[in-house]
């Protein structure tokens, strides 16, 4: 059994809460002119946080797994396979941008000036972050080989 994998697939749920909590809250406040507060810039701290070790979890499994090895090998076969592709690249590339989108907008969120643009800017990196995160998941509607259940089987 894969600990690992069971690990990033739970973890997913952390960074899908943290990230809808930092968008929905970012959205509430632009539309209320609300002030950035501590509580603003926790929940973008812990949305950040869960991303980064669901990164160090995806890349312990991508070059310890069978996808780093099958694209040194056979890059050819790799890209002509939509589910090998699916996680070999599109997965990986992806939510690696994700995670930078992630990071560069809480540092844009420092470097604000006012309230406001303190929450249009996490809105957009977050909202635009979240977005992808969301379609590069392998949810299970989607097509046979890239679909995986929404809680691992213990």
């Amino acid at each position: 059994m894969n600990y690992t994998l069971i690990i990033h697939n739970v973890l997913r749920w952390a960074v899908l809460i943290f990230g809808v909590w930092a968008v929905v809250s970012a959205l509430g406040a632009v539309l209320s002119k609300r002030s950035y507060s501590s509580r603003d810039n926790k929940t973008s701290l812990f949305f950040m946080i869960s991303c980064d070790i669901q990164l160090l979890l995806g890349l312990i499994l991508y070059f310890t797994g069978m996808w780093f090895e099958n694209m040194k090998t056979n890059t050819g076969a790799v890209m002509k396979d939509a589910a090998e592709r699916f996680f070999a690249v599109e997965h990986a590339l992806m939510m690696i941008i994700a995670w930078l989108l992630v990071h560069v907008g809480r540092s844009m969120v420092k470097r604000a000036d006012t309230d406001a643009q303190k929450h249009k800017r996490t809105l957009i990196y977050f909202g635009i972050a979240l977005l992808i995160i969301l379609a590069m998941i392998p949810w299970p509607f989607r097509q046979t080989g890239i679909a995986r259940q929404l809680f691992p089987q213990f």
